[in-house]
């Protein structure tokens, strides 16, 4: 695979330090979160199940400034910008839409069909800088370590948004987590904070397994071999009632869905890519649902700051290192190498 380009560059393409007009916040970049997106997004390439797709073919051409998992400073406001000012720290929502559409319109921009996300369709983090349309769009991250809170963002936000979800389940009601990944340890800790006391985990790894366990896992799944549906059945006592899939293949969609309770769901969050072929006879008989979780709209996101800086909330394993080392980076996640999440972190001038 190439090398990450962009980096340390201007954000929005103007040249030199980017320059603020009407709402616009410019945002130096501190801290950015590495997601498994930013691989797909440096890879080219997504996996439709049927089919694979260039991320070219939809408009999203390289050279791209990756990085959407964004905290930095405030280093300069647009003249209608009057909540904000210089020198603020902020947590940056990257989940941006056209403005226009009704999506938008009725506050609900992460689900724009024209989304404008930042680090996929507009410059991103791993970048000096990024321009940011709104000041609605930053969060104070209060006193969270500035590394961790960068994960919020997307990883943290996300598993939120699937966990709530999911509710109701009554707190001693088996969730299974798929995924002990950065996204998955995140589920792990919101539902322990919630008051949640039957959490299983599957995954591929025993090293990862282990994470869970001491992220607050109550039981484990090693999914290795053909009987996996019966180990998770086995390890939950019954049939499962929520299943919140954060890998989503075609391999976790084909154990998850024949664990399902009658009336059970599966919530579908990962984006591994892959097919599921499901019986339709079975989803009528058993009242099943598919259901998908992207990260919250950004009006809806109080209550998830709430909980993240209300000292509940445990941090997930992450590791802070400088950007100069992004593509070892990128390399160590593209072999499941990495415990948790990374955080790129700007070094010194």
């Amino acid at each position: 695979m190439e090398g990450i380009r962009g980096i340390g560059s201007a954000a929005g393409g103007r040249g030199g330090d980017p320059q603020p007009v009407g709402s616009e916040v410019v945002v130096s970049v501190s801290h950015c979160g590495l997601c498994h997106s930013d691989l797909t997004l440096w890879k080219g390439i997504f996996d439709m199940g049927d089919r694979q797709v260039s991320i070219d073919s939809i408009g999203m051409k390289h050279p791209l400034t990756l990085g959407h998992e964004i905290l930095g400073t405030v280093t300069a406001a647009g003249p209608e910008v009057t909540d904000v000012k210089v020198g603020d720290v902020r947590l940056v929502y990257p989940w941006l839409g056209c403005g226009e559409c009704e999506s938008c319109r009725s506050g609900r921009e992460n689900l724009c069909m024209q989304g404008r996300p930042l680090g996929m369709r507009r410059p991103g983090g791993f970048g000096s800088h990024v321009v940011v349309p709104h000041s609605r769009y930053l969060i104070d991250a209060g006193d969270l370590d500035p590394a961790l809170a960068a994960t919020y963002a997307c990883s943290g936000l996300t598993a939120y948004s699937a966990i709530k979800k999911a509710m109701p389940v009554r707190p001693d009601e088996a969730i299974v987590v798929v995924g002990a990944g950065g996204l998955g340890l995140s589920g792990i800790v919101i539902l322990k904070a919630l008051g949640h006391q039957n959490i299983v985990v599957v995954d591929v790894s025993e090293e990862k397994l282990k994470i869970a366990t001491d992220a607050g896992a109550h039981k484990t799944v090693l999914s290795i071999g053909d009987d996996v549906t019966k180990k998770i059945v086995d390890a939950v006592g019954r049939p499962v009632g929520t299943i919140i899939d954060f890998v989503n293949n075609s391999q976790t969609a084909a154990f998850s869905f024949p664990a399902l309770a009658r009336g059970g769901r599966i919530i579908m969050v990962g984006m591994f890519g892959g097919q599921l072929t499901i019986p339709t006879m079975r989803m009528a008989q058993g009242a099943s649902a598919l259901s998908a979780a992207s990260p919250a709209r950004c009006r809806n996101c109080v209550t998830w700051w709430s909980l993240a800086k209300s000292g509940k909330l445990d941090a997930i394993p992450y590791e802070a290192v400088p950007k100069s080392s992004i593509n070892d980076a990128m390399t160590r996640l593209s072999k499941g190498a990495v415990k948790g999440r990374i955080v790129l972190q700007e070094e010194p001038a």
